[in-house]
C-alpha cells in the first residue's frame, strides 16, 4: 500500500481541502472543519483509485482513452471505452483495499448506531478543482446504498463514471477537460439524509449576478429533481443583508424523489394531494438557509452554489458546496461610480483612485 491514505474521514484534521478527497469532498472537509452541519462520512481517496488501476493493469488503457478523448464524438465513446469499463467493473479488487473499505463501513455503522446504514455514494473528482470547470451533474451519485457489498459495487460504478459520455465530452476553453491531465477520483460515502425538502441556494442572483440577493430553489423530497432538472422547483429571492424574502414563486409539485422500500431504490413517486400545492419550506427555513449560505460564502471568500436538505425532523444539512462559476468570475464595477459622500469625494480627489466595489476574494484551493 502507498503512503497516501486510502480512507479519509471528513472529520479528520487533515481532510479540509485535501486533494486526496477530490474537489467536492475536499470542500465538505472544509465545511466540516468550520463547524457546518455536513452529513458524516469518509472518502475512498484518489490514492485508492490509482492503486486499483495499477493492480488491475488498467493504466495504459486509461491513458489511451484520455488521449483519444478530444477527437471522440458522442457516438464513439461507448465503443472506445468498452474494454476499460469492463476492466473497472470486473477486475479483482485488491484484497487489502476491499478489507479496508469493509472495515470503515462497519466503523461507520458503529458511529451512527445503524446496521446496514444507508449512505449516499458520491463521485468527487480532481478535475472539479479546475477554474471554471464545476462538473456539476457530470459525475455519478448513488443514493440510499446499504450494506458493504452494495457499497463496493457502487464504488466501482463511480470509478467507471470517470469515463462516461458526460465526462469525456465535457469541454473547457474548446478542449475536453479529461485530456488536460491524469485526473483521479475520490468516492465519498456519507450518511443518507432523509429529506423532507431539498434543493440549491446561490449566494448571488444567478440570472443577473446581483450579489445583494440570494436565490433558493426547493422541492419536496430529495434534491435530485432540482439537480437533474426534471422537477420545476419553487424559488425564493432573499435580501442578503436583512434576509427578507423579497419574492416567492411556489410551483405545484405532483412527484418527488424518495426512497421506495419495496423497490429498495430512490425513485420518482406521487405526492399526496394536500402537499401538491403547499410550500415545501417554511419562511423560517428559508431565512435559516440564507443565513447559513451567507456564512459559507464568508468562510470561502467567494459566491457559492450550495446543495442543502431539510430532514423530516427539521434539521438543516449542507450536502455540497462549490464556487459559483459564471458571475463570480466577472469583473465587478460599482453601480454608482461617482462618490455620493463629500468625504469620499475629497478622498478620491486626493488619491486619484475611483471608489468601486472590491472584487471577490480568490477562491480557496
Amino acid at each position: 500500500m502507498s503512503e497516501a491514505p486510502f480512507i479519509l474521514w471528513l472529520d479528520d484534521p487533515t481532510a479540509a481541502g485535501n486533494p486526496l478527497l477530490g474537489g467536492k469532498f475536499a470542500n465538505l472537509g472544509e465545511m466540516t472543519a468550520a463547524g457546518f452541519a455536513v452529513p458524516p462520512g469518509f472518502g475512498i481517496t484518489t490514492a485508492a483509485y490509482r492503486y486499483f488501476l495499477r493492480s488491475a493493469g488498467l493504466q495504459d488503457e486509461v491513458r489511451r482513452v484520455r488521449e483519444a478523448a478530444p477527437g471522440l464524438q458522442l457516438s464513439d465513446i461507448k465503443r472506445e471505452t468498452a474494454a476499460l469499463l469492463a476492466g473497472i467493473t470486473n477486475a479483482p479488487l485488491p484484497a487489502d483495499l476491499e478489507s479496508l473499505i469493509r472495515t470503515h463501513y462497519a466503523r461507520f455503522e458503529e458511529r451512527v448506531g445503524i446496521m446496514n446504514v444507508p449512505v449516499a455514494v458520491r463521485s468527487s473528482g480532481e478535475s472539479e478543482d479546475l477554474a471554471g470547470a464545476s462538473f456539476a451533474g457530470q459525475y455519478e451519485t448513488f443514493l440510499w446504498i446499504a450494506g458493504a457489498d452494495a457499497l463496493l459495487a457502487h464504488v466501482r460504478a463511480c470509478w467507471a463514471g470517470m469515463f462516461g459520455e458526460a465526462v469525456l465530452s465535457y469541454r473547457q476553453d474548446g478542449d475536453t477537460v479529461i485530456s488536460k491531465g491524469d485526473f483521479a477520483i475520490c468516492v465519498g460515502v456519507q450518511l443518507m439524509v432523509s429529506a423532507r425538502a431539498a434543493g440549491v441556494l446561490f449566494t448571488l442572483d444567478p440570472i443577473n449576478g446581483d450579489r445583494s440577493k440570494m436565490v433558493l430553489e426547493a422541492c419536496w423530497g430529495l434534491g435530485e429533481g432540482v439537480v437533474k432538472g426534471d422537477i420545476t422547483p419553487s424559488r425564493f429571492t432573499v435580501d442578503k443583508v436583512t434576509f427578507e424574502i423579497l419574492k416567492r414563486q411556489v410551483t405545484p409539485q405532483t412527484e418527488e424523489y424518495r426512497f421506495d422500500p419495496a423497490a429498495a431504490t430512490v425513485r420518482l413517486a406521487p405526492i399526496e394531494a394536500e402537499r401538491q400545492h403547499a410550500v415545501c419550506v417554511s419562511d423560517d427555513h428559508v431565512r435559516a438557509l440564507a443565513a447559513l449560505a451567507k456564512r459559507i460564502e464568508a468562510a470561502r471568500g467567494a459566491p457559492q452554489d450550495i446543495e442543502w436538505a431539510v430532514s423530516h425532523s427539521g434539521d438543516v444539512w449542507v450536502l455540497q458546496v462549490r464556487p459559483e462559476t459564471v458571475w463570480s468570475r466577472r469583473e465587478q464595477t460599482a453601480l454608482v461610480t461617482a462618490p455620493k459622500s463629500p468625504v469620499a469625494h475629497v478622498l478620491t480627489r486626493l488619491s486619484g483612485v475611483r471608489v468601486t466595489k472590491p472584487s471577490a476574494a480568490p477562491e480557496k484551493p
